[in-house]
């Protein structure tokens, strides 16, 4: 009996200091601004001009950032990419965007690439409007002709900004509901909910949205559950659209099929009023 209850002790005390972990930890199990965190490339050595952008934000921090113009623009994407790498790692994505005939402004939010200080949720929120004025203000681009761009993380970020402003397109690409509801699935032994110190809660973010949305999610997702995609489709007002990636988180880029690519295009021009 003695050693049942010393053991139903151990294994408490190991729950509660496992859960102490997982509290204390959250922003290093939120955010990977050390992956790539060097700039390993730029848009000039895939054969695309671009502005290299230095913005502030409201608090002081320094955010850098690419603006790649495509001739006659038809539209301007504002980018936010992943909690992982930077502004490098997303080239691709430049090039896709350049062939569609938008321009594009990608950034790293504070505490990726070149940027300054360290990556919290409302620090997220403050670059996501700082980008946003350097768009609508310094490049006096409207509203109306801004798409706004986010992949994975970056969709809580975008959606955030997309529940405040009013862009042409909100587009979601591997995006997840909220950060609870990611670490309920990943720790479902845990009180997440209660622990989590991070919402970004795009699920939330959506029903404050009022611009078409275009969704993109995989059902071989292995990081975000394919049915967060769909309850974020769900969620969204009309117009929208969902089209169905293959592929794992960091394998079902848009960019890496015609088909997808061109869909994206379809939607936006048709959203936006181009042809």
């Amino acid at each position: 009996m003695r050693m049942l209850l010393s053991l139903a002790i151990m294994a408490a005390l190991i729950y509660v200091v496992f859960a102490a972990v997982i509290f204390f930890a959250q922003p290093s199990l939120v955010y990977y601004p050390e992956i790539g965190r060097g700039i390993t490339g730029t848009p000039g050595e895939s054969g695309l001009a671009y502005e290299s952008v230095e913005l502030e934000t409201a608090d002081g921090e320094r955010l850098h950032g690419w603006f790649v113009p495509a001739s006659h623009a038809k539209a301007t994407v504002l980018f936010f990419h992943g909690n992982a790498g930077n502004i490098s790692q997303r080239i691709d994505y430049l090039s896709m965007f350049y062939r569609l005939g938008y321009n594009t402004f990608i950034f790293d939010y504070r505490g990726y690439g070149e940027s300054s200080g360290k990556p919290t949720e409302q620090g997220t929120y403050r670059d996501a409007v700082a980008a946003w004025r350097y768009i609508t203000e310094k490049k006096a681009i409207p509203p109306a002709d801004v798409v706004l761009f986010g992949e994975s993380l970056g969709g809580a970020i975008a959606s955030w900004l997309a529940a405040r402003e009013i862009p042409g397109v909100l587009v979601l690409t591997s995006a997840f509901t909220s950060v609870p509801d990611m670490g309920a699935q990943l720790y479902p032994y845990l009180p997440i909910r209660r622990l989590s110190r991070f919402k970004y809660n795009t699920l939330e973010h959506l029903k404050d949205v009022s611009c078409p949305v275009f969704i993109a999610h995989s059902p071989q997702d292995e990081i975000v559950p394919f049915k967060q995609g769909q309850a974020l489709y769900e969620a969204a007002r009309n117009p929208k659209r969902f089209i169905e990636l293959q592929g794992g988180h960091n394998e079902g880029f848009i960019y890496t099929r015609e088909d997808w690519a061109k869909a994206l295009g379809k939607f936006i021009d048709a959203s936006l009023g181009r042809h």
